[in-house]
């Protein structure tokens, strides 16, 4: 009897999942070293719905979410999960290469400049007379610029260090600077592998909060695979969004995902990382209206005009060049609910 519900559990299996042969490739790129903020896209891989979907989706670690962008236009993968900035900067230069976001996960941008409570800087205008660093070319440093001309901060009065992203908070630590330009989804948990307390001794001063109003990572696609395989696109939105979901309900399950693709990751620490995301970075009043993945054109329009002023960009593309929602589900089937466990 045992025997007989295996083979008639393996038959429906099969006979859901199309044929190896049919299934289309898809090399996927994530945006850094495994975390947890990975959990949709390492969700739907382990449960199948990636399958479902007649999709074959390898996946790979990244080297950063910005380069997910030049993997992408280099070739080497179809789609990934980075940063919606850094396509606006490549299509304002190359508009028939830069992929294109079709479902955007961090509807709040994690920029932000973070000090400690010790240094007394309460305000943007406290940053005059100190010393901040930051790694060169990233978005927060990049586009501080526009952040002080925003916050009326006199930008020769502030001493900027260029650094490596692993010496930031260890600089900062021993008094070496007096803030640092950082992805606040990295720099929390950095702090923390330096047993210091990020919520109780550490002013962040978040760049959403002071008129940068900015959209961050997403799913991104190849226009290559945009125009050769729609079909396959839609999968891959279908797919995401309900690991997404699933995600926001269960992150004990999430992990499991997570451990399966890289178990040498700290579950504990990444657990951390995915409720952060979750709560900080997805979980917007915005979302509740339109639904997870999709975003709002006029904000679009803003963030572009903001990123073509930090790198000067001498084109600002449209935001129709950036982003294509007309492979989301219906609003209805993107409803996004975070039941934090």
């Amino acid at each position: 009897m045992k025997r007989t519900l295996f083979l008639a559990a393996m038959a429906a299996l099969v006979s859901a999942t199309p044929a190896l042969a049919d299934m289309v490739n898809i090399r996927f790129t994530l945006g850094w070293k495994t975390q947890g903020s990975d959990a949709p896209f390492l969700l739907a891989a382990q449960k199948g719905y990636f399958a479902e979907e007649g999709l074959n989706v390898t996946i790979d670690q990244g080297e950063g979410s910005a380069a997910t962008v030049t993997r992408i236009m280099g070739g080497a993968y179809d789609a990934g999960f980075g940063d919606i900035n850094a396509i606006i900067q490549n299509a304002a230069l190359r508009p028939d290469e830069a992929p294109v976001m079709v479902y955007q996960l961090w509807n709040r941008p994690p920029f932000a400049i973070v000090t400690p409570n010790d240094r007394g800087i309460t305000t943007p205008a406290d940053f005059e007379g100190r010393t901040l660093g930051g790694a060169q070319g990233t978005p927060t440093t990049r586009l501080f610029p526009v952040f002080a001309a925003l916050n009326g901060i006199d930008l020769e009065a502030v001493e900027q260090q260029n650094m490596a992203p692993n010496l930031q908070e260890p600089m900062m630590i021993r008094g070496e600077i007096d803030g640092a330009f950082v992805f606040n989804i990295t720099s929390w948990f950095n702090l923390i592998a330096n047993r210091q307390d990020p919520e109780n001794d550490y002013t962040w001063f978040l760049f959403e909060d002071y008129g940068m109003d900015l959209y961050s990572n997403g799913m991104m696609v190849s226009r290559r695979l945009l125009a050769e395989n729609p079909d396959a696109v839609a999968g891959l939105v279908r797919a995401v969004n309900r690991a997404t979901l699933e995600v926001a309900r269960d992150q004990e399950a999430a992990m499991d995902a997570i451990m399966a693709f890289d178990n040498l990751v700290d579950r504990d620490i990444e657990h951390a990382r995915l409720t952060f995301s979750l709560t900080n970075l997805m979980n917007a009043p915005e979302v509740a209206e339109i639904g997870m993945g999709d975003l709002v054109d006029d904000r679009l329009a803003r963030s572009i005009a903001i990123v073509a002023e930090g790198y000067d960009l001498e084109r600002l593309p449209e935001p129709s060049e950036i982003f294509d929602r007309a492979f989301l589900p219906p609003v209805a089937e993107r409803l996004f609910e975070v039941v934090l466990n």
